[in-house]
């Protein structure tokens, strides 16, 4: 073996495995130019499925129909939120290891808020800051695909955008660069993080405002009325005051010109995506992105499904139509990629961060137990019974992420045991109906309840060193309410893990379906092996089979 370590040493981008084979005159995989990965914020597997009939020929169908797609994928943790799941895609790791525990968690000591992306050193380019916005990637405690290959090939560019500041930091990882739609201005903006100012391709494209193009444009149905049996008609009476009806106008009647209002009123549409997909296009041109031997990675995020789940459901005729919108949206984006990059040089993965619950009402139109949960009922429950035993108000201080935070400052006063008083918090909240497990700290750090009601999942959402005392989760199809939400995601149960993975690129990807069970957690060593490098440090997935010609 000695004579191939210099070898070794050379081939920085080789592994042991490409080596071998070009020893045995095999001829290695090619590199990918340009890795592209598509995030459906909010996308549920049943959705892609449920209407495949209706499909343009080259959108989600490249995947399903020429590319390998895996219909049994999930997320293996509990709090299955945007951040968490964001975090984990390109780092192979879940919420225990990247500290990304939820969108915000609140700081174990001194119990005030903690923003998953939040960096007061740092400011939105162009735009204003606000105390809690996300500007960095500071709070990710793990490395990224794009890490790895920036650390090996400066060359590479690693290029992450979204609606949200999170969707395009956490898989930007510490060494790529985001850009994130402003709500305020209709813009796209990175933050003092990555640069002082922007490149001139960001700024020309913003001094055109693109998104103005879309004042008083009405988000109207693809599809004849027919074609949406299979989904919830709009204007259900649990819409709320908002109400939800296509055709939608953007802008509000009285606007005459677009403002702060209208630019955030194209998140729940079809129009925020078609702006981020927009400004992916100036990218590619503007980094050349795909043009040289070093290989570049393209993170895409796209949030309006999200939006437009939270506000009418997965269920609703507006999510059924959303997702047809992309589906062309994505087509046409396809075909630019072919024009520009090369049909053989990229190769495209599609998932999401995290699934959808059914709204409460269709759930209970079913004849299921479903409904909403008061967190601030559920806190108060856990005090009264504190009280009880230790004589003392309040010791728990809040709900965190996913868990109760007990106040250290009020037991340390008090001479009270953390573990002790986390072991009765624990049984007030167990003792909720709509609670399906709870464990403490103790237990979660120990692995003392290894193999009760969910305790691996929400195993993996605790984090030691930023997640609260008492992890909670709630039974299937009950939620803690919320005044913005009709429903949301966050559980550990099938309709919020359950996501696509979709895959394409024919020089790597084996036109396949695979029925195995696999996890999200996988992509990041699948692409880490395609472009020939090692898996991030704290990865814990494993490469998809995904075999390529």
């Amino acid at each position: 073996m000695m004579p191939l370590l210099p070898a070794l040493r050379r081939c920085a981008l080789g592994t042991l495995a490409v080596l071998l084979a070009a020893c045995a005159g095999v001829e290695p995989a090619p590199r990918p130019k340009l890795v592209v990965l598509f995030v459906i914020d909010g996308l549920p597997q049943r959705q892609v499925t449920a209407y495949r009939d209706q499909l343009a020929p080259d959108g989600f169908a490249r995947f399903l129909d020429r590319g390998a797609w895996f219909g049994n994928a999930h997320y293996g943790y509990a709090f299955t939120v945007t951040a968490a799941g964001h975090a984990t895609l390109l780092t192979g790791a879940y919420p225990h290891r990247t500290g990304i525990i939820g969108n915000d968690w609140r700081d174990v000591a001194t119990g005030e808020t903690v923003y998953c992306t939040g960096d007061t050193s740092a400011t939105y380019i162009g735009n204003p800051t606000k105390p809690l916005d996300g500007t960095s990637p500071r709070n990710l405690k793990v490395e990224t695909v794009g890490d790895v290959l920036r650390g090996v090939e400066p060359r590479s560019r690693v290029i992450a955008l979204s609606g949200k500041d999170r969707g395009a930091i956490l898989p930007g990882g510490h060494r790529g660069t985001a850009y994130m739609y402003m709500a305020g201005s209709g813009e796209f903006a990175s933050s003092t993080y990555y640069m002082q100012r922007h490149p001139a391709w960001v700024e020309q494209w913003n001094a055109a405002k693109p998104a103005d193009r879309y004042f008083k444009t009405e988000w109207k149905p693809l599809l004849p009325e027919t074609a949406y049996a299979r989904s919830l008609p709009d204007r259900q009476s649990w819409f709320g005051p908002r109400g939800g009806a296509l055709p939608m106008a953007m802008g509000a009647a009285a606007d005459t010109q677009p403002g702060p209002s209208f630019y955030a009123g194209l998140l729940p549409s079809p129009f925020a995506d078609a702006l981020t997909l927009d400004f992916a296009r100036a990218a590619i041109a503007g980094e050349q992105l795909g043009a040289d031997d070093a290989p570049d990675i393209l993170s895409i995020s796209l949030s309006g499904h999200d939006y437009v789940n939270h506000r009418w459901s997965a269920e609703s005729r507006l999510s059924h139509d959303h997702f047809l919108h992309l589906d062309r949206m994505l087509q046409a984006f396809f075909a630019d990629l072919d024009r520009t990059v090369g049909r053989d040089n990229y190769i495209a993965v599609l998932t999401a961060d995290h699934g959808f619950m059914p709204a409460p009402e269709t759930s209970q139109a079913q004849g299921l137990a479903a409904g909403r949960v008061s967190g601030s009922g559920l806190l108060a429950q856990v005090n009264t019974a504190l009280e009880a035993k230790f004589g003392v108000p309040k010791l728990a201080r809040s709900l965190s992420a996913s868990a109760v935070l007990l106040d250290r400052t009020l037991l340390a006063d008090r001479g009270l045991d953390l573990d002790a008083v986390a072991e009765v918090a624990r049984d007030a909240a167990a003792a909720q109906p709509q609670v399906a497990a709870a464990y403490t700290r103790r237990e979660l750090r120990t692995g003392s309840r290894a193999g009760g009601p969910l305790f691996d999942q929400m195993r993996l959402s605790w984090n030691a060193e930023v997640s609260g005392d008492v992890q909670l989760a709630l039974k299937p199809y009950w939620m803690f309410g919320s005044s913005s939400s009709i429903t949301t995601h966050g559980s550990p149960h099938p309709y919020d893990t359950h996501v696509p993975i979709l895959m394409w690129g024919p020089r790597w990807v084996r036109a396949q379906a695979v029925d195995q069970r696999v996890e999200v957690a996988d992509i990041a060593p699948t692409l880490a092996r395609v472009l020939g490098i090692r898996a991030p440090a704290a990865s814990q997935g494993r490469p998809l089979p995904i075999a390529g010609r």
